[in-house]
């Protein structure tokens, strides 16, 4: 029988090799579970090639735990850029500056920061690497699943290369466009919001002190997240949301211009910002699927759900999704994939997932706003919640998904 033909046996199939799905095989594979990752596309790992994720990611501190146990943090450690401070600024007034300025200080809640920023694409370099190591875990780049049939003693999985693959459980991690999810005839409800993110990296001559700072005034927000230094220079990574015309505009601006409409938009925080990677462009939605388990089926991720990029939510609800269901794997190993474990997986994450994209909804939405008498009004809400203790730091902790 030939390689090609001949069926694979493995206890989990993850289909998606993003910083999602690269996490859960290092994850499950550490567990001791066979477990076969697979993406259409290989990794780009170099921040200079093309195709490369201009976008960051942080790990907020519940994440940490499963990037241990699963080794990845050793090897991370080295290139994170602490967040100790998340900061709010409201620049609604008549002019680009700050006119409210709030903190929230991780001090307040305990002796870590609130979390840790890569780059992505040194993610992927990263995990790539660490993968090879565990001998729990085949990753093959280049291979899409092209075909799903489930049962209830297990999953056969199709890939592109014509293999047949066996799988105790199914896990998508194939993005929000997601084959899996659909191959397993789960719904999903989207929201569109008309607007488009930028997402580029920059030094300046200002140290970011290891704040990061989210800058409201209209068409969504400008972030600013703290990066090791660049070529001795302070760095910063940014996400710039706005109207998705807008968006496109500012894209194609020539260097010069953008660096000083950077400038005006940043209210000069970090000085002038100098553009050092190309700007990549994607388009704001939030969408959540109508369940997050089928037969032999759990979503994890942009599978799952997907939000705007505020508060680092995105990827930290991602990996609550693979800590739990990896809790519950490693609780009753005998039984993985099976309804019991998936149907509560989809009972515990589902409603924390919803609630939690309707909190990104509303900020978003108020991060939007054009008309000034909303804008005093954002900024009004935010000093208040601010002046009170307890709610702040009943904020920081539901923004860190502490229940």
């Amino acid at each position: 029988m030939s390689e090609q033909s001949k069926i694979l046996e493995t206890d989990i199939l993850i289909s998606g090799g993003g910083v999602a799905g690269l996490t859960a095989a290092a994850a499950f594979g550490s567990a001791g579970f066979t477990t076969i990752c697979v993406d259409p596309t290989p990794p780009v790992t170099e921040e200079g090639a093309s195709g490369a994720d201009m976008r960051s990611t942080a790990f907020l501190h519940p994440s940490r735990g499963v990037l241990e146990a699963s080794g990845l943090w050793m090897r991370l450690a080295p290139h994170a850029a602490p967040l100790q401070i998340m900061r709010i600024i409201d620049a609604g007034g008549e002019e680009h500056e700050a006119r409210l300025t709030r903190d929230f200080d991780a001090a307040d809640l305990s002796d870590e920061p609130f979390g840790w920023n890569f780059p992505n694409w040194l993610l992927r370099r990263e995990m790539v690497a660490h993968l090879a190591e565990i001998p729990q875990v085949d990753f093959r780049p280049g291979v899409a699943t092209t075909g799903l049939v489930t049962r209830e003693s297990g999953a056969e999985v199709t890939l592109s290369d014509g293999t047949h693959v066996r799988a105790r459980l199914v896990m998508a991690a194939d993005g929000r466009y997601s084959f899996v999810r659909e191959a397993a005839g789960i719904g999903i409800k989207t929201v569109r919001y008309g607007q488009k993110a930028l997402a580029f990296s920059v030094t300046h001559p200002i140290p970011h002190g290891n704040v990061s700072t989210e800058i409201h005034r209209s068409g969504g927000p400008f972030t600013l997240v703290p990066l090791p230094d660049r070529d001795g220079s302070p760095s910063s990574a940014i996400v710039w949301m706005e109207r998705a015309a807008e968006a496109e505009r500012l894209a194609a601006l020539p260097v010069e211009e953008f660096e000083a409409a950077m400038m005006e938009r940043s209210t000069g925080l970090l000085g002038p910002l100098k553009l050092v990677t190309r700007r990549a462009v994607w388009p704001m939605m939030t969408q959540i699927a109508d369940r997050f388990s089928a037969q032999r089926v759990a979503l994890i991720a942009e599978a799952a759900h997907v939000i705007p990029p505020i508060g680092a939510q995105g990827l930290n609800m991602s990996l609550a999704d693979l800590t739990f269901l990896l809790k519950l794997a490693e609780e009753d190993p005998a039984h993985l994939g099976e309804a019991k474990m998936l149907d509560a997986y989809h009972r515990r994450r589902w409603p924390e997932v919803k609630a939690r994209e309707i909190g990104i909804d509303l900020l978003n939405r108020a991060s939007m706003v054009e008309a000034r008498p909303l804008r005093d009004l954002r900024a009004g809400v935010l000093g208040a919640l601010y002046s009170l203790k307890p709610v702040r730091k009943t904020l920081m902790r539901a923004g860190l998904g502490v229940r």
